[in-house]
């Protein structure tokens, strides 16, 4: 199992969750004011249609997991059989569909997950990829993907995607990450603690981590989420690190496998 670390008394749900809606509203409003869903993105192979479908199947899949454990144990089953090429084969075949009903999908569908994760309780567990999550976790994890997905569509479209302080879940995310990070890129867990600061889109600074730390990063929230979220290489970012042990971070940083 695959521990994401977050610190979960960071995240509000009342706050999240609301973020989270707010969030995939933009992204509507943004394609659905394009036509031409067949424009490829930033990711390899992928169209407009194919990160919307990707994201209305991952909202579909919460939802069974949510409401039935049992039956998500076929989409494990699934993703295993198709190995590294299931969210490829996932996002084809969603992608295959007309745009308006690829549109109705997703609409539907992460209106009907945004009322499961308000009502069910923080702490229920329920399977996920690897991991047993819960909706204090998928909350902030959805935000960060339709965030992230949505910036290759406001990428490919040559739209200015405005920061926000929804930044903030992703950017707590990248920081709990750290573990993951190293993880996947096969190498030891630095035993030190990390200390991050982030200029915020207001202005204001984010920290985490001790004062005292001697692994270090700082820069803007909007680089360091482009960067955790693998939208952006660390060079083309502003970020800064102080330490060997943050350095490699950015370089390995992620926040999924």
């Amino acid at each position: 199992m695959l521990d994401y670390g977050l610190d979960l008394s960071e995240v509000n749900r009342d706050i999240a969750l609301p973020d989270l809606v707010i969030e995939g509203r933009e992204l509507d409003d943004l394609v659905s004011s394009h036509s031409d869903w067949t424009l490829p993105t930033p990711a390899a192979g992928w169209t407009i249609a194919h990160q919307i479908a990707h994201l209305a199947a991952a909202d579909a899949n919460v939802l069974i997991a949510l409401r039935d454990p049992q039956a998500f144990d076929a989409e494990l089953k699934r993703a295993d059989a198709d190995g590294p090429d299931h969210a490829d084969l996932v996002a084809d075949a969603g992608a295959a569909l007309p745009s308006s009903d690829l549109l109705r999908q997703w609409r539907t569908g992460r209106t009907e997950l945004a009322a499961a994760l308000a009502e069910i309780p923080l702490t229920h567990e329920f399977p996920w990829y690897g991991s047993q999550l819960t909706p204090q976790l998928m909350v902030p994890l959805r935000l960060m993907e339709t965030w992230a997905h949505g910036q290759d569509i406001y990428d490919t479209l040559g739209a200015t995607h405005a920061p926000t302080t929804r930044l903030r879940h992703v950017a707590a995310l990248g920081v709990a990450g750290i573990p993951l990070s190293f993880y996947a890129a096969q190498l030891p867990t630095p035993p030190n603690p990390f200390r991050v600061e982030l200029t915020a889109p207001t202005g204001e600074t984010w920290t985490w981590g001790p004062d005292d730390a001697r692994q270090r990063v700082h820069g803007s929230a909007l680089d360091f989420c482009l960067r955790v979220t693998h939208r952006r290489p660390l060079s083309a970012t502003a970020l800064t690190a102080t330490g060997p042990d943050a350095q490699q971070w950015l370089e390995i940083a992620r926040v999924f496998l």
